[in-house]
């Protein structure tokens, strides 16, 4: 998505959360990268609707940390947060430990046939020019354990905490290998918690989470304008 390309909203559903989802989306994928400034008219514009839902989306950008608002200036996307990073790097890998372990724990078989056929899909998406679809993937799997698990509104909380680790996985993504490396995390977790292997699956987990911060150093290094540490 481009700072100037209309976007068609859906005109049942209120404004200001679409405008919220597609700019977020654009800023998670790096359409809209760190240092992109925010004009509410021209968004007002694109989205041809009035200024207040794009405030309203803005200023919930701004409590994610996504966007710097500075008030009769400018809206800016922002840099990469790494603390905030791994802090929510710390937040979802104590939730999801808990998560594949319940799993592990009362294995089901159509849980675990639905987590399988979400790494399949994942499969399909691996290349180049579909690391959109392989990201949006991958948190489907992700979900799918939280779903299972009985707790998707912590899922929710994780996703509104993630803006800034999951942009630094974005940029990692296109390392070489990375995408079949998730691939098999997946499977792993996947295999212990079929396996009622409580133990294997959270140690599947942990390692499967720690790979783009484990690289931190390095995306620094290599984007040093996207980040700040």
């Amino acid at each position: 998505m481009h700072v100037r390309e209309k976007v068609r909203l859906d005109r049942s559903r209120h404004a200001a959360p679409q405008v919220f989802e597609k700019l977020r989306e654009a800023i998670v994928n790096l359409d809209l990268a760190p240092g992109t400034v925010l004009a509410r008219a021209e968004l007002a514009e694109r989205f041809g609707i009035s200024q207040t839902p794009v405030r309203d989306a803005l200023l919930r950008l701004g409590e994610e940390g996504l966007v710097d608002i500075f008030p009769q200036h400018a809206t800016v996307v922002s840099r990469i947060d790494v603390p905030a990073a791994r802090q929510a790097h710390y937040l979802r890998r104590s939730i999801e430990l808990e998560v594949v372990r319940t799993l592990a724990l009362e294995p089901a078989e159509a849980t675990i046939a639905r987590l399988r056929a979400q790494i399949e899909a994942m499969a399909a998406m691996a290349g180049p020019q579909t690391y959109r679809e392989f990201v949006e993937a991958d948190q489907g799997f992700h979900r799918l354990m939280y779903e299972a698990a009985g707790v998707p509104g912590l899922w929710d909380l994780v996703r509104r905490r993630s803006g800034h680790v999951d942009r630094l996985r974005r940029l990692h993504l296109p390392t070489e290998g990375k995408a079949q490396a998730v691939l098999a995390d997946h499977r792993r977790i996947a295999d212990a918690i079929a396996a009622g292997d409580a133990p294997a699956a959270q140690e599947a987990l942990r390692a499967h989470l720690s790979g783009t911060l484990s690289q931190v150093e390095e995306i620094c290094a290599r984007y040093p304008e996207f980040v700040e540490t």
